[in-house]
């Protein structure tokens, strides 16, 4: 043919495997196919969703409704009954409304698309709208892994320290700490977003994933990736690896304080609440790691999917569940919240 090409990977709608499609290289393309390639690069993305198939749109649609209505509320009660109630104005609470807060927008930014697109024939997205997707999933989702990572070292202060907690975790403290966990997390969703937007897809525009995230991109994309993945593997490993570590370190300390207590009864408790915090740390890190942190070409975009629901969906709603309904200062501002009590506070 007179004309040399390398093949890229890319996704089919009907199989999302790779399939290998030849690009010519550059410089020896026809004006014709230059064009045609500059017209697909600017085109919009296709986001496959869940499945495929029709058959389960509808009773998806359902199940993943009723989890988005009742993570939503979940998390919006715990912010109101916080901020309504005086008994909850201990920093341990405070770092528990931004938590909850952070949920609340970390369901939002993905999961109104995804049931949007299991109803709609039309499951397209614009390149822009899924780089502003992208950027707020990767800000939230840092920005929860640092305030878990907080209320951990909160538990620490309260145990291990209780004499000096007042002053260890302090309004300035607190709010550094808060400060931090949104500072880091927008620079680094800032400083990815600023890569991904350099990328073509002239290959497929057929995203295999309910929204825009960047392992499947990374598949999609004629780019050259390797900084992208090398940046993954380091900054991005960095910041959510250091709050893990930090959390295991705090609950290790933790743990050695409460093998010390006296009373079984109060080994018991404080190694059931515990166990349920460790077991929300636990769910969340374990599937990003998996997910993120494996080279591009050993992505499996059904494993990346079923992953991915377990963090954007099932960890925003147990959360408040482990996190405070089991608390019984916080059951108490529930019912104060919804009984009409002591909500005069907040304008106080």
């Amino acid at each position: 043919m007179g004309m040399s090409a390398h093949c890229e990977s890319a996704y089919t709608e009907d199989q999302p495997v790779a399939a290998h499609v030849c690009k010519p290289a550059r410089g020896k393309t026809s004006p014709g196919l230059d064009a045609a390639n500059e017209s697909s690069e600017g085109g919009p993305l296709i986001l496959l969703g869940l499945t495929t198939s029709p058959g389960p749109r509808r009773p998806l649609f359902m199940l993943f409704l009723g989890l988005c209505v009742a993570s939503i509320l979940g998390n919006g009660l715990i912010v109101a009954a916080i901020r309504a109630s005086p008994a909850l104005h201990a920093p341990m609470y405070f770092l528990l409304a931004h938590l909850s807060f952070a949920d609340l927008c970390f369901i939002s930014v993905t999961v109104p698309k995804m049931l949007a697109n299991l109803l709609a024939h039309d499951r397209s997205i614009s390149l822009a709208g899924c780089l502003t997707q992208m950027y707020f999933f990767f800000a939230l989702g840092v920005t929860d892994s640092c305030l878990l990572a907080a209320m951990a070292y909160d538990r620490y202060v309260a145990i291990r320290r209780p004499l000096r907690y007042a002053t260890g975790m302090s309004r300035a403290v607190c709010t550094a700490l808060l400060g931090t966990a949104w500072l880091v997390s927008h620079l680094h969703s800032l400083l990815h977003i600023l890569l991904m937007a350099r990328l073509s897809f002239c290959a497929s525009h057929r995203v295999p994933h309910f929204f825009c995230d960047h392992q499947p991109l990374l598949r999609l994309s004629c780019s050259d990736t390797r900084h992208i993945q090398l940046l993954i593997f380091t900054e991005g490993a960095a910041v959510v690896v250091t709050p893990f570590l930090l959390i295991l370190a705090s609950y290790g300390a933790i743990a050695a304080v409460v093998l010390r207590l006296p009373l079984a009864s109060g080994r018991l408790r404080a190694a059931s609440t515990c166990g349920s915090h460790l077991a929300v740390v636990g769910l969340f890190y374990g599937t990003v790691i998996a997910v993120y942190f494996q080279p591009t070409s050993r992505y499996e975009a059904e494993q990346g999917r079923v992953a991915t629901v377990m963090y954007t969906v099932g960890t925003p709603l147990l959360n408040p569940v482990i996190y405070s309904l089991r608390n019984r200062d916080a059951q108490g501002a529930l019912r104060d919240l919804f009984t009409g009590r002591r909500i005069s506070v907040v304008d106080s």
